[in-house]
C-alpha cells in the first residue's frame, strides 16, 4: 500500500461565531453535505453535535467528519472548486475550528 493509501478521516471540530442564526447553521451544514455528490474523492459525510454529560468541549458544538480513500483524497478536496468555494463561506463563521486528519486504527 502506498504511504498516503488507506482510508483517513478529516475531522473538524467548529465553534461558530455567536451572530451565526440557525437558519444560516443549517444552510451551512447542508452545503457542507452537499460537497459529497460533488467531490469524488469524499466518500462518507457525517456531523452531530455535542451531546456530552463532561461539559469539556470547550465551546465546540459542531463535528463534521468525513471518509476519504487516502491522503491524496484528501489533498484533492483541498483543491476542488466546489470545496474551495464552500470554505470560503464556512470559515469566516468559524470562530475557531481545528482540523484532525487521521488513519483509523483498530487494537487486536
Amino acid at each position: 500500500m502506498a504511504a498516503g493509501g488507506g482510508v483517513v478521516k478529516h475531522i473538524l471540530l467548529a465553534r461558530f461565531k455567536e451572530e451565526v442564526t440557525p437558519d444560516r447553521l443549517d444552510q451551512l451544514i447542508r452545503g457542507y453535505a452537499a460537497l459529497l455528490s460533488v467531490v469524488p474523492s469524499m466518500k462518507a459525510f457525517h456531523w452531530g453535535t455535542d451531546v456530552s454529560i463532561e461539559n469539556m468541549h470547550q465551546g465546540f458544538t459542531h463535528v463534521f467528519e468525513s471518509t476519504f480513500e487516502s491522503t491524496e483524497g484528501i489533498k484533492e478536496y483541498i483543491e476542488h472548486p466546489a470545496h474551495v468555494e464552500f470554505a470560503n463561506e464556512f470559515l469566516p463563521v468559524l470562530e475557531k475550528a481545528p482540523i484532525i486528519d487521521y488513519k483509523p486504527t483498530t487494537v487486536n
